[in-house]
């Protein structure tokens, strides 16, 4: 009887029933024997009871098995079943019960699927950048806006300790120290890195928040310089017409007076240094006044054979020559034809005060089809570490006559074209611009 406990109910109800009518035929026979009428009365009896049995069989077992079904529909997480009920009180209020907790665990499955469907909208629209991570610190999800930070390399699946990137190398260290956040300065781009947690089934599991500050910094540093610059250029404009009319004047007395003399030929460099300070000026206001480009589709091969050819003469002297690795195929990209061939203008023109007077300077284009990148790389003197956070920074410059004004322009329009864009040292030697010009 040991192995009774282990037995279905329906299996022991069964067991039993069978067992007692058999004992109760067993009895009747002995009965057939001295009472005729009495074995006929006890086999109605037995009969009625075998009735009697089964219809307590449908009225509690079957239903019982029924509810059996519907657990195992729950562990299968299918909520759609539901039971007709028995005309049996205590059964219909246990499948009242089962019906009733089928639709609330229906309705918490579908509110649970329509929360967890906005928050993917949510993360997937998200204007700062979302990287999720596992209980391992293994990354599961990364929304769009981290995709284009991280220049859309394949991170899905791969552990933080695996992956060689700036901000992920940051979070490494926030995680590792337990920090909640930090800001990352790379190039023109700066970028504020939060790390949280949330509980996930009973589990701590990290995400981390990534918003790119670049546009606010650049609103509020070119909203500063801006004010300055029209302060600045409202004062010179209505000092240097009036000034230079005097000077014009006593330069042409002197001259008249005596053709070759020491005070002409200072009041002519002041003249030039008045002009030279008028174009200063005029750099500085087309710097604030940078208009939107006007896109069009473009050869990007043909701007830069341009470029090239542009500053064909002056390589020459200074014994620097280009080399094209480009991409065998057109790179069409949808620019400002102006603007873009400004930026190549400066970038070369940096590349080449970079090289000064070394021996065998090389300037080589590379250009890429997929995804779109052009790098202008140099083999000059590098970026120097004390140079390397500051220079996209307004009137920065390493040379002791530079504005600070050339890359300033160049940020200026890959931010409006939205290039993602790098100045670093290269890995051979000299320096790289590399822009993503998809």
């Amino acid at each position: 009887m040991s192995g009774l406990p282990t037995m279905r109910l329906r299996t022991k109800y069964l067991l039993f029933v069978s067992v007692l009518h058999v004992i109760a035929l067993f009895l009747s026979y002995f009965v057939f024997e001295k009472n005729k009428f009495f074995f006929l009365l006890s086999e109605v009896l037995i009969l009625i009871s075998i009735l009697i049995c089964w219809q307590l069989y449908n009225q509690m077992i079957r239903p019982l098995n029924l509810l059996v079904q519907g657990a195992d529909a729950i562990k299968d997480r299918d909520f759609n079943i539901k039971f007709v009920k028995t005309d049996t009180y205590e059964m219909d209020r246990l499948i009242e019960v089962y019906n009733q907790m089928i639709d609330q665990l229906r309705r918490e499955r579908t509110l649970q699927q329509q929360q967890h469907f906005f928050l993917d909208k949510l993360i997937d629209h998200s204007p700062v950048g979302i990287i999720i991570l596992d209980h391992e610190n293994r990354i599961q999800m990364v929304n769009p806006v981290a995709k284009k930070i991280l220049h859309a390399i394949p991170v899905e699946g791969w552990l933080l300790k695996d992956i060689t990137h700036p901000i992920i190398e940051e979070v490494r260290i926030l995680l590792k120290e337990r920090q909640k956040s930090v800001t990352l300065k790379g190039g023109a781009e700066s970028y504020k890195i939060q790390v949280s947690e949330f509980i996930d089934q009973g589990f701590p599991r990290n995400f981390v928040i990534i918003q790119e500050l670049t546009t606010e910094l650049l609103l509020a540093e070119k909203q500063g310089y801006g004010k300055v610059i029209r302060m600045m250029a409202h004062e010179v404009n209505n000092t240097i017409g009036p000034v230079n009319s005097i000077l014009d004047s006593a330069l042409q007395m002197e001259k008249d007076r005596r053709l070759d003399s020491t005070l002409g030929n200072a009041l002519q460099v002041a003249i030039d240094r008045n002009y030279n300070l008028n174009i200063f000026m005029r750099n500085l206001a087309d710097l604030v006044r940078l208009p939107e480009p006007d896109k069009k589709y473009m050869d990007l091969h043909e701007l830069i054979f341009s470029v090239a050819t542009l500053w064909s003469e002056i390589i020459k002297e200074k014994d620097i020559r280009f080399e094209f690795k480009l991409s065998p195929v057109p790179l069409i990209i949808f620019a400002d034809q102006l603007q873009m061939e400004q930026v190549l203008i400066n970038i070369v023109k940096n590349a080449i005060e970079a090289i000064g007077g070394n021996p065998q300077g090389i300037i080589t284009f590379v250009t890429e089809n997929q995804p779109k990148i052009l790098r202008i790389i140099d083999n000059g003197n590098g970026i120097s570490e004390a140079a390397a956070p500051f220079l996209f920074s307004p009137f920065f410059s390493t040379k002791s006559d530079g504005q600070g004004i050339g890359l300033t322009l160049i940020k200026d329009v890959l931010l409006k074209h939205e290039y993602a864009f790098y100045l670093s040292d290269n890995e051979c030697r000299g320096a790289e611009f590399s822009i993503n010009v998809s």
